[in-house]
């Protein structure tokens, strides 16, 4: 299964829960998530989780991020197996990112994407053929 863009947890999270300041970027996390052909991986539906039921200042409950991540069934999802972590790992080193960053990058990749949609790595910046794009800028 491929994807025309992957979406960072960060993209996901606003679209579920962005409140108050974040207002602006949940709408247009939303908009992308509405109109766009996406793909994400099981570490972003992990993190996902994690962060809108435990870290938010206005948390889900487990039963309401399910359903947030029942409506992403339909869009491919990158499994993370021991190769796809040695490949992140060098790419961890390659670029002196983070190895989750890293994880994000190469499961782009394997959708068959160019484009990830992030505001946690540099707007611009080229990773091999992935390319990020900070949605929120």
């Amino acid at each position: 299964m491929t994807a025309k863009v992957f979406f960072d947890t960060n993209v996901l999270v606003y679209a579920a829960v962005g409140t108050g300041k974040d207002e602006p970027k949940r709408k247009r996390a939303l908009e992308l998530v509405e109109s766009m052909d996406f793909g994400t991986s099981a570490q972003v539906l992990q993190e996902f989780f994690v962060t809108v039921v435990r870290k938010a200042s206005r948390p889900l409950t487990a039963a309401q991020a399910l359903e947030w991540i029942e409506q992403w069934t339909a869009f491919p999802c990158q499994t993370i197996d021991h190769q796809l972590v040695r490949i992140a790992i060098e790419q961890s080193e390659r670029y002196s990112i983070s190895y989750w960053d890293a994880a994000i990058l190469v499961a782009a990749e394997a959708l068959g994407t160019d484009t990830v949609y992030s505001e946690d790595l540099s707007h611009g910046q080229r990773y091999g053929r992935v390319r990020v794009v900070n949605p929120f800028c």
